[in-house]
């Protein structure tokens, strides 16, 4: 199974989509659809972080066809994540819907979820009101959040 077009399109727009190398919030090097450029730095402490140069080969502007080709990699570790996680059958929507949650908040966060206990007990109406419960970041409710969950609720409703 694989993301629709859809899903995709919502991910960009729920991510940003951006050409140059930045640093996010995290102080990792991103670029494209949330790519972390070298994930190692993650091992960097924060306070050292802000030093950090762009990799080499990453100071330029990304085409269209790169990000995209980016974000498909990107996207079929979270398509393969969700597979191994899920144990049930799932639609289009509801899978399009884990993969975007798990793309944000990690496989992990997946994995140890209410979300996916209620999606493995086939309690589909409860794993969707769980996506709503993941709308906080440092303790407070970002709109932004608040938006894709919204989104990826009504993906795993369709």
């Amino acid at each position: 199974m694989r993301v629709s077009p859809k899903c995709i399109q919502q991910i960009k727009q729920d991510e940003g989509v951006k050409s140059k190398p930045y640093q996010c919030p995290a102080l990792l090097w991103t670029v494209g659809v949330g790519h972390v450029i070298d994930p190692n730095h993650a091992r960097v402490p924060m306070a050292d972080r802000k030093a950090l140069p762009i990799p080499p080969g990453w100071d330029r502007v990304l085409s269209a066809d790169e990000i995209d080709e980016i974000l498909r990699k990107d996207l079929a570790r979270f398509e393969a994540g969700v597979l191994r996680l899920i144990k049930v059958p799932l639609t289009q929507g509801q899978f399009d819907a884990l993969v975007s949650f798990s793309f944000n908040v990690g496989l992990g966060n997946l994995q140890n979820s209410t979300l996916r206990m209620k999606v493995n007990r086939g309690e589909y109406d409860g794993a969707a009101e769980q996506f709503l419960v993941w709308t906080k970041a440092g303790g407070k409710v970002l709109p932004g959040l608040v938006k894709r969950r919204t989104h990826e609720k009504e993906m795993f409703e369709s």
